[in-house]
C-alpha cells in the first residue's frame, strides 16, 4: 500500500471540497458571521458516503462541527445532478430519516433534492452543500455561491493527516441472498429425479406453472427457437394414474439426466401425454416406455413447442454440490457450490442468488445451475452441460458481461458485479448466458459501470476491451436464471 500526505477538510476527502485558502480570500467578517461568496468549477469523485459507493459527489461547502451555511447557489453541470444538503445531528437522532455518513460514527441528516437538471438555482440552509449523481459517471460543474457561515467555528479548520491509499472497492449490499425454490419429483429409468422450473417459452404455460408451484416461472420467449441438439424431452401427463405430476397425474419423465452428461440439457421440450380411451393406464418409468406406448397406439403425444428450463437438483447417481459453508454473505467466495440446502421433506432447494445489473442499471438477481465447459462448471460447483455449447451463436443465449480487473467487488472474478444485456420482461431474455469479459486497458482509470450503454461508451472510447470467454479454448455458456429471491 502506498502512503500519501493529503490536505483534507475534517472528515471529507480533499478532492471533494473547496480548500481553505480559496475560501479565506472570499470571507467578509460580519461579527458572529462570515460572508461567503465565490464562483468555482468542480470535478466530481466517488461519493465516500456509506451506501453511495457507486455514486458521484461534488462537495461545495464541507461540514464543520457547529457550523451552518445559508444562502443561495446557482450551478451548471455536464450531467443532470441532485442537490445535497447535510444537517448535523447526533447519531441517536437517526430514527429512519435519510442519513449520510462516511464511517457510521459521524452521521448527518440528508436532504436530497432530486432536480435531475443540468442547471438551476437553489436556496439552502444546512451543515454542508453538494451536488450528487446516482450513477458512476463523473461530472463537472461550475457553481456560484452567495451566503453566510454561522456559528462556531467560523474558520475552516485544516489538518494534515497521513492515510493509506486503498484500492478502490465496490461491495454491493445484499450482494448474495438466499433463494428458496420449490422442487418437483420426476422420473428417469424408474428412479427419482428432483428438479426446479425457472423459465418457460410460453406465457400461458409460465403463468399456469407459477400458480401451481407458487413461485414465478419467468417468461423467456427466445427458448422456443432453441435447436433440438440443445434440448432434452420432458413427458408431462394430462390424464392416467393419479399422482404428484404437474397436472395431478403421474410424475414427469425425462429423457436424460446429468449422469448422461453428453445428452443432458436443463432445457426441456414439453411433450404432453394423453391416454386413449379404453387403454389400461399404468405408471411409466422411462422415456423409452412412453415412446413405445405411443408407437403402439395406447397414448397420444402433443408436441407443444413449449420449452421449460428444468435444472436437475438430484438424479440417479448424483446431485448438485451443496456448499460446505452454508452461511450466505456479501463477500462469500463464488465457487464451491451454489446450493446451501436440499430439503426433500419440504421439497425445496435453497440457492445463493447473486446480485448484478440489468442493461438499464436496475438490480437483478440470478442463480447458477449448470454450465459448459466442465472446468468452469466444476469451479462454480454446478452441473456440467456440454449440449449448452450449441447455443453459442444462437439467440437462445444472451450476453452477460463480467469484469476481470478494475474495481474490486462482488463479481465472480473478484471485481465489480456483472451487467446483463437483457432482463426479466425483455423480449430477448433467456436464462442461458454467453459470457464476455471486460478488461480495463488501464486499471487506474477504472470506474463502476452499471448499464449496457456504459459498456458501449467506454468501449468506444478505447478505455475497456470486451472479449468473449473461451476457457480451455471451448464455448462457454452458463445457465443463470434471473429470479426474484424476495417473492
Amino acid at each position: 500500500m502506498r502512503k500519501l500526505i493529503a490536505i483534507l477538510i475534517i472528515g471529507i476527502f480533499a478532492t471533494s471540497i473547496i480548500t481553505a485558502s480559496s475560501l479565506s480570500d472570499q470571507f467578509a467578517d460580519a461579527g458572529s458571521r462570515k460572508k461567503i461568496h465565490f464562483t468555482q468549477t468542480f470535478t466530481s469523485s466517488q461519493d465516500p458516503g456509506q451506501g453511495h459507493e457507486n455514486h458521484q459527489l461534488s462537495l461545495i461547502l464541507s461540514p464543520n462541527q457547529g457550523t451552518i451555511y445559508d444562502g443561495s447557489m446557482t450551478f451548471t453541470s455536464s450531467e443532470p445532478v441532485q442537490i445535497v444538503v447535510l444537517h448535523e445531528i447526533n447519531s441517536d437522532d437517526a430514527k429512519g430519516q435519510p442519513t449520510w455518513s462516511i464511517d457510521g460514527n459521524t452521521v448527518y441528516g440528508l436532504s436530497l433534492i432530486d432536480l435531475q437538471e443540468k442547471s438551476g438555482s437553489f436556496e439552502f440552509t444546512g451543515a454542508a452543500l453538494g451536488l450528487h449523481s446516482p450513477n458512476s459517471k463523473q461530472f463537472t460543474s461550475t457553481v456560484s455561491v452567495d451566503g453566510w457561515i454561522r456559528g462556531q467555528p467560523t474558520e475552516v479548520i485544516m489538518q494534515k493527516i497521513e492515510l493509506e491509499k486503498e484500492e478502490p472497492m465496490s461491495l454491493l449490499s445484499r450482494a448474495n441472498v438466499p433463494a428458496t425454490i420449490p422442487i418437483h419429483e420426476g422420473i428417469y429409468g424408474g428412479e427419482k429425479v428432483l428438479y426446479i422450473i425457472t423459465d418457460g417459452s410460453d406465457e400461458e404455460y409460465a403463468r399456469e406453472l407459477s400458480e401451481k408451484q407458487e413461485w414465478n416461472v419467468e417468461l423467456a420467449p427466445v427458448l422456443a427457437d432453441v435447436p433440438e441438439d440443445a434440448l432434452q424431452k420432458i413427458f408431462v401427463f394430462k390424464n392416467g394414474v393419479k399422482g404428484e405430476g404437474l397436472y395431478g397425474f403421474q410424475n414427469e419423465i425425462f429423457s436424460s439426466t446429468p449422469q448422461q452428461e453428453s445428452e443432458y440439457s436443463a432445457l426441456s421440450s414439453v411433450i404432453e401425454v394423453t391416454w386413449k380411451t379404453g387403454q389400461k393406464e399404468i405408471v411409466f418409468e422411462s422415456a423409452n416406455d412412453v415412446i413405445a406406448a405411443e408407437e403402439n397406439g395406447r397414448i397420444e403425444f402433443d408436441e407443444t413447442g413449449v420449452v421449460l428450463n428444468t435444472p436437475h437438483i438430484v438424479w440417479p447417481g448424483g446431485q448438485m454440490q451443496v456448499r460446505a459453508d452454508q452461511e450466505i454473505a456479501d463477500d462469500m467466495p463464488y465457487g464451491g457450490g451454489q446450493i446451501t440446502e436440499i430439503n426433500e421433506e419440504e421439497m425445496t432447494v435453497t440457492f445463493v442468488a447473486h446480485r448484478g445489473w440489468g442493461p438499464d442499471g436496475r438490480t437483478i438477481y440470478y442463480i447458477v445451475t449448470d454450465a459448459t465447459p466442465f472446468g468452469p462448471a466444476e469451479m462454480m460447483g454446478v452441473t456440467s452441460s456440454p449440449t449448452s455449447a450449441n447455443l453459442i451463436a444462437h439467440s437462445g443465449a444472451v450476453d452477460l458481461f463480467q469484469f476481470k480487473n478494475g474495481i474490486k467487488g462482488t463479481g465472480p472474478l473478484g471485481f465489480q458485479a456483472g451487467i446483463a444485456a437483457a432482463s426479466l420482461g425483455d423480449e430477448n431474455y433467456s436464462p442461458m448466458w454467453r459470457i464476455y469479459l471486460i478488461e480495463w486497458n488501464d486499471s487506474e482509470n477504472a470506474k463502476i459501470l452499471e448499464t449496457k450503454s456504459d459498456i458501449d461508451s467506454f468501449r468506444a472510447d478505447d478505455l475497456i476491451t470486451v472479449s468473449i470467454t473461451r476457457p480451455t479454448n471451448s464455448d462457454h455458456i452458463v445457465n443463470c436464471p434471473f429470479i426474484d429471491p424476495f417473492q
